[in-house]
């Protein structure tokens, strides 16, 4: 919603007066675009969710992540495959598969005639291995209070420039005065 807000705002604009906003680009997943919640499989992955096993946090610690891949919601079945009545072992592959940047259909090879106790495993480590980085660079960054401090700064700065710029240019085009 903000992107279309901004996209919708800096095309209007840059329509009536000239070219001066750049109009933001989507970037879309081609695996992975929407995650699906770990424990109601048929309905999208939401921060606001109020069960805390249906989602995975950035910063959750690896037992957190293996543990609520491990609860998360699939079926009496110990077949993976996907299919519109397999909703949560298709949402484990999607998650798979996007941690490990390949297609669906490969993660389907890889973890095909494993029961779902070894498949959630697999899916576990994966997640862990791609968010530990993030994880371990956040907590280095955070336990840094002058550092970050400094980067802060240093952006609003930047930010404050560019913003004025931009602004000047903005209240040329419509008229104002430049205060």
């Amino acid at each position: 919603q903000h992107l279309e807000l901004a996209r919708d705002l800096a095309n209007r604009f840059n329509n009536v007066y000239s070219p001066t906003f750049t109009v933001p680009e989507p970037y879309i997943a081609k695996v992975g675009a929407k995650i699906m919640s770990l424990q109601d499989p048929t309905s999208k992955m939401s921060k606001s969710d109020s069960n805390a096993n249906a989602t995975i946090s950035i910063l959750d610690t690896r037992d957190d992540i293996m543990r609520k891949i491990k609860r998360a919601v699939t079926d009496s079945e110990n077949e993976i495959r996907l299919g519109e009545d397999k909703a949560g072992i298709t949402n484990l592959l999607t998650i798979y598969s996007a941690c490990k940047g390949i297609s669906i259909e490969d993660a389907l090879k890889e973890c095909s005639g494993m029961n779902y106790g070894v498949f959630k495993e697999l899916v576990g480590e994966a997640v862990d291995f791609k968010l530990s980085p993030i994880r371990d660079r956040y907590n280095e960054l955070i336990s840094d209070k002058d550092y970050l401090l400094s980067i802060a700064k240093e952006g609003a700065m930047k930010a404050d420039y560019i913003a004025r710029k931009t602004l000047r240019k903005v209240y040329k085009k419509v008229g104002l005065v430049q205060l």
